[in-house]
């Protein structure tokens, strides 16, 4: 098929520098829908040979003048055309629509339909959508009409029927929203009429291929950090090489969980990669760099510093040749797209230690090889399936590169807990504003806001979930709320947020309750009853020591996640375990989606 056939049976994906740009194009590779992410400035020229296009999500607003825009031209191209979110509203404004500032909306919503046609086609009237919006459509043009509303949002979804143009404000294409698969198929297939099925058995084959293309006659110095990504990543250079060509580093950083670097080497081993893997210690080197820190910008950034280090340290302890080598990263999709993107209009949320500055500079000199870079975690699971790679090792929970360094959050001054008011109709709960900060992610931007803690009924998950969507939609105070299991029963409000950065002890405290989250839930057999399960300090003093918070989410390629429901009696379990070791006064739990939380807190 040529290049112009296969256009005409493709989608463009227009970025506007959305946190789920790209996973537009990973929904429409599921279907067998073949796509391309062009930048906003595409011209109307290149998008007229696609069969449709989709305008993609974005943190900013339409009226803002540095906003990303596309040609008004557009729609004299006569091509169906789906906006999303921020999509929706830039295409509402140039249909001479009125957009405005308000109503905020994150997380889940019930979408109800005004109209079942081609775009909600095969879809009920009440629907659950995913929400991540500051700006909404108020008034629609002539020739336009509303298709479906929220209860903070009356146009939450418009149409021309005619001319093919709609606008959806929730996020079709994350794993939340409902019927978000059906919507895309209903637009490529009904709306767009396109044919082509893009098969993906193949897909292991043409990595090994680019990874042979991309590193010619250099070797690979890989960094494996023992998670998923890297060692699947790992072990695709290992197929792709000859075995003298790839050397795979784990990089003891002294901020690996418990039986970390021994249960990497049984992994390794039985996967036949033992011979390739050095185990390097540099576990003082991080420590010292990294003593004190607490703005999880900088402790990222000083970490990706010190792994290039000791990437040229560990080259010359080996006798590597630097200017014929690679470095090899298990990076995927959701680290790029975080950390600001390659479009130049995405937001950045946290800056991953894979992509400091000093990486950067090597990608822009060819000197990076990251063969999953456009995948997300559970297609990287299929992968290493494929590769025949254990369920144990493709079926670990993430572990950030950086390691616990950022699940220690700490504060430069100490700060008292207040009490926060709450509606009457949640008179069983009390609310107390923990004046610490965590990343999150709100209408596609980042945020790093205050916590608030919860005390009240646990088991009433419902009222949890509508109390945390509450109070991270009110205001601009909270990006994050946690609720009470287990520890010290004085009023939190006689406790207070104690000044402290990262230090061994307080890594060991972390480590120490980790450990005992992870063999709760190995010994109750409920270790894939979860997606991931952090588990985070933070300088929270209610009887002299600090506090645990349990952070488990259920998600299927961490751009979007739901805290997860825990058995009642396996929550009051592990907190109690948890509560026990000394040094913790508390334990809470993690009450928040993504967004508006991240699912790490830096």
């Amino acid at each position: 098929m040529t290049r112009t056939a296969e256009m005409q049976q493709s989608i463009a994906v227009v970025d506007l520098g959305g946190q789920y740009c790209h996973m537009i194009g990973r929904r429409l590779r599921d279907l067998g829908v073949r796509s391309d992410i062009l930048p906003h400035n595409a011209s109307c020229e290149n998008l007229a040979g696609y069969a449709g296009i989709i305008l993609s999500g974005g943190p900013q607003s339409v009226y803002a003048q540095e906003s990303p825009k596309v040609d008004s031209d557009i729609l004299k191209l006569e091509k169906p055309i789906l906006g999303i979110c921020y999509g929706h509203q830039l295409l509402a404004k140039l249909l001479d629509c009125d957009v405005t500032p308000g109503n905020e909306e994150y997380g889940q919503a019930t979408l109800t339909l005004r109209d079942k046609g081609s775009l909600f086609y095969d879809t009920p009237k009440a629907q659950t959508v995913w929400m991540s919006h500051g700006d909404s459509v108020r008034t629609l043009s002539a020739g336009l009409k509303s298709l479906a509303q929220t209860d903070a949002c009356k146009i939450a979804a418009f149409g021309d029927f005619d001319r093919k143009l709609f606008g959806v404000q929730f996020h079709p294409e994350v794993d939340h929203t409902q019927y978000g698969r059906q919507l895309l198929e209903n637009f490529t297939r009904k709306i767009c009429e396109v044919r082509g099925q893009e098969k993906i058995e193949d897909t292991v084959n043409r990595l090994i291929q680019t990874i042979r293309d991309r590193v010619g006659n250099r070797s690979v110095f890989f960094f494996v950090s023992g998670g998923v990504d890297s060692t699947v990543a790992f072990t695709l250079c290992a197929r792709a090489l000859p075995k003298e060509r790839v050397i795979g580093v784990y990089v003891d950083t002294g901020m690996m969980r418990k039986n970390e670097t021994e249960e990497l080497r049984d992994l390794l081993s039985s996967a036949g990669l033992s011979e390739q893997l050095r185990i390097y210690d540099a576990s003082d080197q991080f420590l010292t760099a990294l003593k004190g820190q607490t703005d999880p910008e900088e402790k990222r950034k000083i970490i990706g510093k010190q792994f290039i280090d000791v990437q040229s340290q560990a080259m010359r302890e080996y006798g590597i040749d630097s200017e014929h080598w690679m470095l090899g990263q298990g990076t995927i999709y959701p680290d790029t797209i975080e950390s600001g993107g390659a479009s130049g209009v995405s937001a950045l949320i946290k800056t991953h230690h894979n992509r400091c500055d000093e990486v950067r500079e090597m990608i822009a000199n060819d000197r990076v090889i990251e063969p999953l870079a456009e995948f997300y975690k559970d297609e990287v699971r299929k992968i290493g399936r494929i590769l025949d790679l254990s369920e144990k090792l493709t079926g670990r929970w993430p572990f950030p590169g950086p390691g616990l360094a950022i699940r220690v959050l700490g504060t430069e001054k100490t700060e008292q807990i207040t009490k926060f008011p709450l509606e009457k109709k949640f008179k069983n709960y009390k609310a107390y504003k923990f004046p610490i900060r965590s990343v999150g992610v709100q209408g596609d931007g980042r945020t790093y806001r205050e916590i608030v803690a919860i005390r009240g009924p646990l088991t009433d998950y419902k009222s949890l979930a509508e109390l945390s969507v509450t109070l991270c939609n009110r205001g601009r105070i909270f990006n994050r709320a946690i609720v009470q299991v287990a520890g010290s029963a004085i009023d939190l409000s006689e406790g207070q947020v104690r000044c402290g950065g990262l230090s061994n002890a307080r890594i060991e405290l972390l480590r120490q309750a980790d450990h005992v989250v992870r063999t709760k839930m190995e010994e109750r057999k409920q270790t894939k009853s979860v997606w991931q399960f952090p588990v985070v300090l933070i300088p929270v003093s209610l009887e002299g020591g600090e506090t645990i918070v349990l952070r488990p989410v259920n998600s299927e390629d961490g751009m979007t996640a739901n805290w997860a429901r825990l058995q009642p009696n396996l929550l009051k379990d592990i907190g109690e375990a948890v509560a026990e070791i000394p040094g913790v006064d508390a334990v809470f739990l993690d009450i928040t989606d993504k967004p508006p939380a991240t699912i790490e807190w830096e």
